[in-house]
């Protein structure tokens, strides 16, 4: 049976069970010391029943399955128009969970009224369905960009054996090594798109670390490139307890330290690495003197693909998913990155971490 039909014959029997209680109770405080025989109905008491007039404990049976078959009949025609109209917010939430179903994300319930259970169910739906639509452009975004980046290589590669082929004559030294950087670059690529999706699948093992340890370690071995640029590293803070992935929390560290030491100032650059921890949170913070920041600019540093103010290539500059991968490390150590324009230009990046008990 359907739920509206399992309503109404819910409605009816309440109605039919409250009516006769009614007439028990008529029956046990005014005509109990009726003869049975007198309440029993016959088919001739029925007329009498409908008569006020002739209306005594003869006719009081029939007038009581009279009553109690107009409730049964009150009873389930108003119990399957109220249960109707009562179960219409679902229809129309059945209604959006297929249309979702079929791949439109785009359609929204806007359930209208007071605020009750349907209505938080239905606001619930909306929320998932806005959710699941942001997410599902953010993957045919990053797909597609991932797609670019990856041509973009072969592409190169291809032109170099073309003219490779084209002129035998030509020294293969400088091709092979063009070709060795281009390689270098696509293995990149394909190792940092595997990181992003291991940290987004949280695939990996948790254990007790200490932040601060990781951000020492990850500026130890990013040393000799900041001197190499002529930027300082200034590391600070407390030990930090926490706990998650110790590799991928120093790719995480690795990659914010990486970040602040490209986008600086060449020859007087400064990058300051600090820890702190709070009673519930662990906080690493990795802040980079450079050129000013829009806060619009900042606000997209987190897609995929992105690299600062210009979309272009350096030595140096990584495959534009450094910031992705910090975010998606974060967030997959139910973590929050905060990315903020420093006053005097450059960025300062903090991410909070649970602190481990």
């Amino acid at each position: 049976m359907s739920a509206r039909l399992k309503l109404t014959l819910s409605y009816a029997g309440f109605l039919m069970v409250a009516g006769a209680l009614l007439l028990a109770a008529v029956w046990v405080f005014l005509l109990r010391g009726v003869p049975a025989s007198r309440l029993v109905p016959r088919l001739s008491d029925f007329p009498l029943a409908l008569d006020p007039h002739n209306f005594g404990p003869t006719a009081f049976g029939a007038a009581a399955v009279l009553s109690l078959a107009f409730l049964l009949v009150v009873g389930l025609i108003g119990g399957w128009i109220l249960a109707g109209r009562m179960l219409a917010p679902l229809t129309r939430i059945t209604a959006a969970t297929r249309t979702a179903a079929r791949g439109s994300l785009s359609h929204r319930i806007e359930l209208e009224g007071r605020n009750d259970e349907f209505r938080e169910l239905a606001d619930a739906f909306d929320a998932m369905l806005a959710q699941l639509e942001a997410h599902v452009s953010e993957q045919q975004r990053f797909a597609a960009n991932a797609s670019h980046e990856l041509r973009t290589p072969l592409a190169i590669t291809q032109t170099l054996l073309d003219v490779a082929a084209k002129d035998p004559e030509r020294e293969g030294g400088e091709l092979i090594e063009r070709l060795h950087f281009v390689n270098t670059r696509a293995i990149d690529l394909t190792e940092a798109l595997l990181l992003l999706s291991r940290a987004d699948q949280r695939s990996f093992v948790r254990e007790p670390v200490d932040l601060s340890l990781i951000a020492e370690e990850a500026t130890e071995t990013l040393l000799p490139f900041a001197e190499e640029r002529g930027v300082t590293i200034e590391t600070s803070g407390d030990a930090t307890p926490a706990i998650g992935s110790p590799a991928l929390l120093l790719q995480m560290a690795t990659n914010l330290v990486h970040n602040a030491i490209v986008h600086n100032l060449p020859g007087q650059g400064t990058v300051w690495v600090t820890t702190s921890a709070q009673p519930e949170r662990v906080l690493l913070s990795v802040e980079n003197t450079g050129e000013k920041l829009s806060p619009q600019l900042v606000s997209t540093l987190l897609e995929p693909f992105q690299r600062g103010t210009q979309r272009i290539r350096t030595e140096h500059t990584g495959v534009g998913l450094g910031l992705a991968i910090v975010n998606s490390i974060t967030l997959a150590h139910d973590g929050a990155l905060t990315l903020t324009p420093r006053d005097g230009g450059g960025l300062a990046v903090t991410v909070e971490l649970p602190a481990r008990a």
